[in-house]
């Protein structure tokens, strides 16, 4: 990782986790519980991947970082909601994410379950009111709508069924794609077009190059998640390494073999490169964030 990518992320880490803390209710405020099962689920931990995504989408557009904490902080709330779900028994019943033990050991199941309800309802009440957004009401509406398609059956949600479906079946590359498109690439691509919808007067051949971009990363960011749960142990990953295969899921490596999903996630980040090939320096970071997807350690 170049030190300029590092040094971005790392300020991208840092303000999308003090911006995620001043949006989260307080400990202490009625129910407490909950209020710690939020806080505890969200902050300290993760790799902001999709914070940043917003953030260097902005950089590359020219909008201030300032404007874009209310629809970082949204996109994270979902994603995090969406791993509370995931960890609970009657899905994948795992005990570790992020390092710590899941919302369901930590507190109980019910919390879990109620704990991702609010932090959904957070996410779009940030959209709608957050007062550091400078969009015009035209585009809180605009990200409104594209976060709830992502999010729901049509996307991150249908690619979850999809998914539970799948178990113990053969899918072909294509409904393996199908299926990740919605299940991870959706909140990823939501993460772009949150920058894309907070610049009013963007060209639209401009924001759907960055979409197709997104569209390439959020699935080579899946690639290399199935790498690494083959690859990768649980002490670096953070979460239980090897659950996918233990429980019977279709993957990449599974369908391509090792050696072949690491030339796909090479194939798409070149794909992603094309599509910024539009763009000069200013989306320098882009690049390198998609490179960083397919070459990260956890």
């Amino acid at each position: 990782m170049s030190n300029a990518l590092k040094d971005y992320l790392d300020f991208c880490q840092n303000r999308a986790e003090k911006a995620l803390d001043a949006r989260l209710p307080g400990e202490n405020i009625l129910p407490q519980k909950l209020h710690r099962a939020m806080r505890y689920s969200v902050l300290d931990g993760g790799k902001r991947m999709r914070p940043m995504l917003t953030y260097c989408t902005g950089k590359t557009l020219g909008i201030a970082p300032e404007a874009l904490d209310g629809p970082a902080c949204a996109v994270e709330f979902i994603h995090v909601y969406s791993l509370i779900h995931d960890d609970l028994p009657a899905m994948d019943d795992d005990d570790l994410r992020r390092g710590k033990a899941t919302c369901h050991v930590a507190f109980d199941e019910a919390t879990a379950i109620l704990t991702g309800d609010a932090l959904q309802a957070l996410a779009f009440e940030i959209l709608a009111n957050d007062p550091s957004i400078t969009a015009t009401a035209e585009g809180r509406l605009k990200m409104i709508t594209a976060l709830t398609k992502a999010g729901g059956s049509q996307g991150m949600v249908g690619g979850q069924a999809i998914d539970l479906e799948s178990v113990g079946t053969s899918l072909t590359l294509p409904e393996l794609e199908n299926m990740h498109i919605h299940k991870t690439g959706a909140l990823i691509r939501a993460s772009v077009n949150m920058a894309t919808l907070a610049k009013a007067d963007i060209d639209s051949t401009v924001a759907k190059k960055l979409d197709n971009y997104a569209k390439c990363i959020g699935l080579s960011f899946q690639v290399k998640d199935d790498i690494l749960d083959e690859e990768s142990d649980t002490a670096t990953l953070g979460k239980t390494q090897g659950k996918d295969q233990d429980n019977n899921k279709p993957t990449y490596p599974a369908l391509l073999g090792l050696a072949g999903a690491k030339q796909k996630a090479q194939e798409l980040h070149e794909q992603a490169l094309v599509n910024l090939s539009i763009f000069g320096s200013e989306a320098d970071l882009l690049r390198a964030l998609s490179l960083y997807i397919i070459q990260r350690d956890h």
